[in-house]
């Protein structure tokens, strides 16, 4: 696939098939997040994927989906929920630059995800606190993010921004998700 296109093709889902991800897919991930940069090469995040089909369900409602939509149309139901998760996690060695290797890693795994046909959702509002628990992570240790993962059962595209400037994303009455983006020209100038 062409760097453009996984760009974007590479979006956010939140409706995903009862399929597991294989885990053929899952070792991809973790191995091509390890070759990703990190400040000073200290690499000091750690990544939990979770595929075991009772801990992808304790972890469900410990996350807040689609934070722009009311509840009952942006959060999964239960036939459509994730059937993995990949946690981001801190070290006590992590240090200022952490959050910056955490936005380096995410892209690595939802783009090697996409380019093997598993959608992603990347979550920032989460109970961290009870799904380290869940996930029996030694002291110190602390969940920045976690990555929701599946084979996509809705699609989400990118639209140019409407004449009101509006950026929120929105479904439509299938549930589908269209999400505006600025153009080149509004974001980035060559001088």
């Amino acid at each position: 696939m062409e760097l453009s296109q996984l760009f974007r093709g590479c979006r956010t889902y939140r409706r995903f098939l009862q399929e597991p991800v294989p885990e053929e897919v899952i070792l991809e991930m973790l191995d091509n997040v390890r070759m990703v940069s990190s400040a000073g090469n200290h690499q000091t995040l750690r990544f939990v994927a979770v595929r075991t089909p009772e801990t992808v369900e304790r972890i469900q409602p410990l996350v807040k989906w689609a934070a722009m939509l009311p509840k009952e149309i942006g959060t999964p139901k239960k036939h459509e929920q994730p059937t993995a998760w990949i946690a981001i996690v801190k070290t006590p060695e992590s240090g200022p630059w952490s959050d910056v290797d955490a936005g380096i890693a995410v892209e690595s795994l939802v783009m090697t995800a996409y380019s093997r046909g598993i959608g992603s959702c990347i979550m920032g509002a989460i109970d961290a606190p009870a799904i380290a628990k869940i996930l029996d992570l030694p002291d110190g240790y602390s969940i920045r993010m976690m990555i929701a993962l599946g084979k996509p059962a809705c699609e989400s595209h990118i639209v140019d921004v409407p004449e009101n400037g509006e950026l929120k994303y929105y479904v439509d009455e299938n549930r589908n998700y269209y999400v505006p983006k600025r153009s080149t020209d509004e974001l980035a100038h060559i001088i």
